[in-house]
């Protein structure tokens, strides 16, 4: 088990990539806080995860809200004594075009991706310096490296969690603690509409060398290599497990 007796927490996790990584953590013997804003489908993962022998439990978070961070984590560190592995997963999208886009979807958006990440950073950042262990994990996009149409927002926070990844690495290296970052191919509800709708799949498709979508169990493995020791020399890293669709 590469992870054994670790403590992660996994935001996001009540479904898609998420959920995945939360159980695929526990399948290599991590003990897993399954956090999402939605109680209800973060309790099923987590359920599911104890009904196979895992370790888990399910919290409600609002990322962007830092009140229900600190809640948040110190109901983990109260639960398992500390917390080793964070996943930065937790999203949302607003979309418009730039020009209708309303101040409310902008800061909704970057509330939950750069905002969240940085609370969540903070909340657990302490405990993992003076252990001087620490896995951060970001989860970036395709959008924030090529950009995308009618979503300025997400592309601008995606981005943005490029450029938090790479400082958190060098803030942190001297501490033992790594930070990198995935940017999955397209697998989750967030991206129901492109790899559903007539209008986009197919365009969209064409731009995957691998011409076919990610399931959320084939991106999970790329997180486990980040949180295990297999990734001890290796940080501030952007590892894209898209399809190819961000060769350069």
């Amino acid at each position: 088990m590469q992870l054994k007796d670790r403590v992660a927490i996994v935001t996001g996790a009540g479904q898609g990539i998420g959920a995945a990584v939360a159980t695929a953590y526990a399948r290599e013997g991590a003990k897993v806080a399954v956090v999402d804003m939605n109680l209800e489908t973060a309790a099923a993962v987590a359920a599911q995860i104890n009904a196979a022998g895992g370790q888990a439990i399910a919290l409600a978070c609002n990322v962007a809200v830092r009140a229900d961070v600190t809640a948040m984590a110190e109901q983990v560190t109260q639960t398992w004594g500390r917390v080793d592995i964070l996943v930065n997963n937790a999203g949302i999208t607003r979309t418009a075009m730039l020009h209708k886009m309303t101040e409310q979807q902008w800061q909704d958006v970057l509330g939950v991706h750069l905002t969240g990440s940085f609370n969540c950073l903070q909340a657990v950042v302490g405990g993992m310096i003076e252990r001087r262990y620490g896995r951060i994990i970001y989860v970036t996009s395709a959008a924030g490296v090529l950009g995308t149409i009618g979503q300025i927002n997400y592309s601008a926070a995606k981005a943005g969690i490029l450029g938090m990844t790479k400082s958190t690495a060098k803030e942190l290296a001297r501490y033992n603690i790594t930070a990198n970052a995935i940017a999955p191919g397209a697998s989750t509800p967030m991206t129901e509409t492109i790899r559903t709708d007539e209008k986009f799949k197919d365009k969209y498709l064409e731009r995957i060398p691998l011409a076919r979508w990610a399931e959320p169990e084939e991106i999970a493995p790329v997180f486990v290599f980040f949180a295990s020791d297999a990734s001890a020399y290796v940080t501030g890293q952007i590892l894209a497990a898209d399809g190819g669709m961000t060769i350069h």
